[in-house]
Parts: structure tokens; sequence; C-alpha cells
């Protein structure tokens, strides 16, 4: 009896030194000894598929673990995220946030009544990925190879020409919103819960008229020439293409464009999202990782979890009247 109270003692005593900040940092030096999953909430083969692909390549060399990357798209991003902040607080599952995810927290009311998720209160920020412009392409059968020319045709034919998106209140179909705004145009809209790849078929036979995506998602179409590149919606030409014109050469001061974070569900320890987020930073300085996002037009860009929630709050505010418009036509 003696020695099973000694026993229990020692027992007690172990689960309440795991409780001591000593030992999460202990378990943190020690973090990843397993494999790490990644949900995403884009279909496979989209653009924010295929950069995450390539960082958590990179992060599996560096923790010596598979990184496995989860596909759930659908809902307008709430399955992801809904099965991110259900998930285990251990570090062993992240979440790679869209930037359409961010703009519809904390308010949009009928763009996301189905995500009510806010930060920092219910996801713990890990690091910023990268930033994405958008590309956007035109069916050859519309028969435009131009911003100007496609502005041109949709004032002639207000509301005929349709686009295909990622779904309603992502961020392909916000940027196609602000850009109608822009133009003064009205285009339709046409969602594809698949992504472009999914809708790149209707896309190629002329049903649907454009389509934009970061420029994973676009490269194969792009490059076989079976749809027509009018350009990207950063501020200018990106110089890793240089004959795609930015939308602001037509539309001056228009810019617009998705970004990546990795966030842990809520109750992570600190010790292991800022480990997670230094392994990160490792990753993202690779020059050979570096040019690949370059590649695929993502762009690198470091922030602290603080300056990710400055970010996004910012970038609600800015995109928070095309949320009110999307949501009042969806009434």
């Amino acid at each position: 009896m003696r020695v099973w109270r000694q026993g229990r003692a020692l027992f007690c005593a172990a689960i309440a030194l795991a409780g001591l900040p000593g030992v999460v940092l202990a378990q943190a030096g020690d973090y990843p000894s397993r494999p790490v999953r990644i949900i995403v909430d884009s279909a496979a083969g989209s653009a924010n598929d295929v950069l995450l692909r390539f960082v958590a390549d990179k992060l599996g060399d560096i923790w010596r673990q598979q990184v496995i990357v989860v596909n759930q798209p659908g809902a307008g991003g709430a399955i992801a995220t809904r099965a991110a902040s259900a998930s285990p607080n251990d570090g062993y599952t992240l979440y790679m946030a869209a930037a359409s995810t961010f703009l519809a927290l904390s308010g949009a009311p009928g763009v996301a009544a189905n995500l009510p998720i806010e930060l920092p209160r219910d996801f713990a920020p890990v690091a910023f990925v990268a930033l994405q412009p958008m590309f956007i392409g035109a069916s050859r059968a519309l028969g435009i190879g131009s911003f100007k020319d496609l502005i041109d045709k949709a004032k002639q034919k207000p509301g005929e020409i349709s686009y295909a998106a990622s779904g309603r209140g992502r961020i392909t179909h916000l940027t196609m919103e602000l850009f109608q705004r822009a133009a003064g145009i009205q285009l339709q809209l046409v969602t594809y819960s698949g992504g472009p790849a999914q809708a790149m078929t209707d896309v190629i036979a002329g049903r649907v008229g454009l389509v934009l995506d970061g420029y994973a998602g676009l490269a194969g179409a792009l490059q076989g020439k079976t749809i027509e590149a009018l350009g990207v919606t950063s501020p200018e030409r990106l110089a890793e293409f240089p004959d795609l014109p930015a939308a602001s050469e037509t539309l001056p001061g228009f810019t617009a464009g998705g970004w990546n974070v990795i966030l842990a569900p809520p109750g992570t320890p600190e010790a292991i999202t800022r480990k997670a987020g230094a392994d990160l930073r490792n990753a993202l300085n690779d020059p050979a990782l570096r040019g690949k996002l370059a590649n695929i037009g993502a762009f690198v860009r470091h922030m602290s979890g603080e300056e990710v929630n400055a970010f996004s709050q910012g970038e609600q505010r800015v995109w928070r009247p095309v949320l009110e418009q999307v949501a009042r036509e969806g009434q």
C-alpha cells in the first residue's frame, strides 16, 4: 500500500509538472516528433494548394517529418475553418487560411453567417506566408485580349459576360466585384467549389467568359494558350511576368489579391506556435523556395502574430464595403 501511495504521488507530481512552462518549452523543443497536418480551404490544383505544397515540402525537410496537406474546400471556407478550430491544440494540425476567410471574420453579416470565427479569439496566428495577386484570363471565344477590351465589351452587353470564381465571398469573387465597381461594368458570377481546374473546361469551351486565381491555378491554361491572358491585379507589372499588364494600367489605382496565413487551433501552447513560426520563417527564407513561389506569382512577406492581426483588420476595413454589397445582393 505504501509503495502504491508513493507511486501515485509521483504520478500526480508528473501530471502537475506537465503544465509548467518549462515542460511546455521542452515539448516545443522536440516539436514536431510526428507528422503534421495542414488544412487548406482550397481545392487540389488551386493556387493556394500549390503554394502550400511547396511550403510543406520545405517544412518537412526542416522538421524531418512528413507534412501532409489536407484539402477541405467548400461552404466559403467554413468547412476547413470549423475542422481546424475543432482540431487538437497540440500543434500537429495547422490551418492555412486564405484572405477571404479573414475578410469574413468579425462581421460581414449575410456573407459568412456560417463562419462565426474571430481573431485572435478563435485561432493562434503562427506566421504570414505570402501575398498572391490575381491573374485574370478570358475564354478565346470571348474575342478579347486586354482589360480595355473587356470593359468595352461588358459596357455593350451589361450582365452577359460571366466569370468563374471559387465561391461566393471568396477573394476571387470579391476581386471581380471590386473590378466591376472600378470599371463601371456588370458581370455575371458563376461559382465553382472545385476552383479553376473545375471551371477551366467551361472557360475553354466558351460557356464561361472569364476566370481568375493565383497564377498556379491558371498556369497550365495560360502556358498552353487555351485561354487568353488579360493581366494581373498587382499594383504594377510583376518582374516575373513582364508581358502581363497590371489592371492599374487601365484602371489607375486598382489593386487586389489574396494572401495566406498559417494558424493554429485555439489553446495551442505559445511555445509551439513560436517554434512553428520560426521554422516557417526559415523555410520561407530559403532562396529556392522563394524562387518557386515567385514563379507562381506568390511573394513572401514576414509578419509576427500581432502584425498578422493588425494586417487582417486593416484588410477588413478596405473590403467591408464590397462585403456589405455582396451581403445585400444575397438577401
